[in-house]
């Protein structure tokens, strides 16, 4: 993707990411190390919970998520990184096998009152699984490099 800054996003503009599959061994690997609850890591209580088997963590969905978005170089070399998330919203459990890509969508672009050499890009992503039902949603402001004058 050729170099883009601050300045050539426009709000609107759409994002779409490959696809990813999570296997049953790496949700369970990622809950192990980082959201150790039952339905994320035994299949056997897991069948016995509300969700009927084993799910991925939100935390991995998201993280998943992101990285996909990432991939894309969509920011590039103007990526100077952002201040959190906002709105991060569980959809619909994430389950062995399903495939998830991301549509990110920009929603806001605003210079820097204070910071003259950078700009706030917010983005609203949500990921689908394969049967393109959103499982997950968030909105993510990332500071990015304004274009040299």
């Amino acid at each position: 993707m050729a170099k883009r800054y601050f300045e050539d996003f426009k709000v609107g503009e759409r994002i779409e990411t490959a696809g990813a599959t999570l296997t049953e061994s790496h949700m369970i690997d990622f809950a192990l190390r980082y959201d150790p609850q039952p339905f994320h890591l035994d299949s056997v209580a897991a069948k016995d919970s509300i969700y009927g088997g084993i799910i991925a963590s939100g935390f991995l969905t998201l993280a998943m998520s992101f990285r996909l978005f990432m991939q894309t170089g969509a920011l590039g070399d103007a990526n100077l990184g952002g201040p959190g998330f906002e709105e991060v919203k569980f959809l619909k459990p994430v389950r062995p096998g399903d495939t998830l890509r991301v549509v990110v969508e920009i929603v806001d672009a605003r210079a820097s009152q204070s910071k003259q050499d950078r700009g706030i890009l917010t983005v609203r992503a949500t990921t689908y699984n394969q049967s393109n039902e959103a499982v997950l949603s968030y909105t993510c402001p990332h500071l990015l490099k304004r274009r040299p004058r």
